[in-house]
């Protein structure tokens, strides 16, 4: 097999590996598709079939996407906290009678995302806990709100688990009830609640969250509409490395039949507030190593597939996120503007960060920094550097969610 053009740190990092390992790296940059079990391989490197894993996942991005490393400007409104579902993975969920559970207005949340369009926002994602109380068309009177309020924003919005309430609380049957979202102005889905795509896990991280199943059927059903998703994986809690292969699998074969993702997140654990932690059932999050793994082996088995790999900068931090940046990775995320979820189960690297830092960040690994849609279509490239003083971002009104939320046992 000819040897694909590639830097001399990549070769040398090729050479230096296992025979077998570099077989299945050279088949993958020449467009073959990996199986379960060449994913597995790699799925466990370490040492030099890291550093392998690592200089060929760059390669691959930069063949696929360039050397662009895209952006939105975002907002997150997590519109309420309080949810019966009792994920032991969360540390955000609240019963309803707790004292710091919440839920915002639909004025309220009008508000946040007119602030945010002000501001040169283009989208909301908008998510929440799942209230028992809920009214059934509940996400489609939000939906119709914010769009009749402020017409051009993309909402991104309600995971398929909340596709799946909603259609429980109306009785509709799924495909009226998507289209109902989609003719409403729903823009594209977030495809969260994936955690890992496996029952058995699925059934000790959260026995009531959606099954596989529902929740390929749901995803699958919105892109057969032409409603775009996101794909995402959690990982470094109770899953082994071989459940990691399988889902980001399901996911490519999923894409090659639908095409509807428009990117892959994988989400590292975060341990600190979360009950799945607390009693014993976890390990303490992803090591440095498995963040770069993940992403890089991501990049490797959905080549040809999905395209983006974007990083989760809340949950891996700004140094890590850059090196999963050169690792496979080429996106960067939202801005955010306002984020609870990682923050209440223990996230420590804040809730906001400007265009202008993300571009300052992506220039220093010598990348260049451009703002995109939802959808990924460039809306500006910044090709030279600009002058960046660092101020104090405004701050914004937040929902009332300490920065570290205590675990309170029985909280659901």
């Amino acid at each position: 097999m000819a040897t694909p053009t590639m830097n001399a740190s990549a070769l040398a990092a090729l050479e230096i590996c296992p025979a077998e390992v570099r077989e299945y790296l050279l088949a993958a940059m020449s467009g073959e598709e990996l199986t379960f079990e060449q994913g597995l391989k790699l799925a466990t490197a370490d040492g030099a079939t890291l550093k392998a894993l690592l200089a060929v996942a760059d390669k691959m991005r930069r063949d696929t996407v360039g050397d662009t490393i895209t952006y939105v400007v975002n907002r997150n409104i997590n519109f309420t906290n309080v949810c019966f579902v009792g994920c032991s993975f969360c540390g955000f969920g609240r019963g309803p009678g707790a004292d710091d559970a919440y839920s915002l207005s639909f004025d309220e949340m009008v508000h946040r995302a007119r602030e945010a369009w002000d501001r040169g926002a283009t989208e909301v994602c908008i998510q929440g806990g799942l209230p028992r109380d809920l009214d059934g068309f509940f996400y489609r009177d939000l939906l119709r709100t914010i769009k009749r309020a402020i017409p051009g924003m993309h909402v991104h919005a309600f995971s398929p688990m909340e596709i799946d309430y909603g259609v429980l609380k109306t009785g509709m049957p799924l495909r009226d009830y998507l289209q109902m979202m989609k003719d409403e102005g729903l823009g594209s889905i977030p495809g969260t609640a994936a955690e890992i795509l496996d029952d058995r896990v699925r059934r000790e991280l959260s026995p009531n969250k959606l099954p596989v199943a529902r929740w390929v059927e749901i995803i699958s059903a919105a892109h057969e509409l032409g409603i775009p998703t996101t794909s995402t994986m959690m990982y470094g809690h109770v899953e082994e490395p071989a459940d990691c292969v399988r889902h980001i699998l399901l996911l490519r074969s999923i894409q090659k039949r639908t095409g509807g993702f428009t990117e892959f997140v994988p989400l590292g654990f975060i341990h600190e507030n979360t009950r799945l932690f607390r009693h014993g059932g976890a390990r303490p999050g992803a090591t440095r190593d498995e963040h770069l793994r993940m992403h890089a082996l991501s990049r490797v088995l959905l080549h040809g597939a999905i395209r983006n790999v974007q990083v989760s900068w809340v949950k891996l931090g700004f140094e890590t996120s850059l090196v999963c940046l050169q690792s496979g990775a080429n996106d960067f995320g939202g801005t955010l503007m306002e984020e609870s979820i990682s923050k209440a189960a223990g996230a420590t690297f804040g809730e906001y960060a400007s265009p202008e830092q993300f571009r300052e960040m992506i220039r220093t690994i010598g990348r260049t920094p451009a703002e995109r849609s939802t959808t990924y279509k460039i809306r500006r490239s910044f090709d030279q550097a600009e002058d960046f003083v660092k101020t104090s971002p405004q701050q914004l009104r937040i929902a009332r969610t300490p920065g570290h939320v205590a675990y309170t046992e029985g909280s659901y």
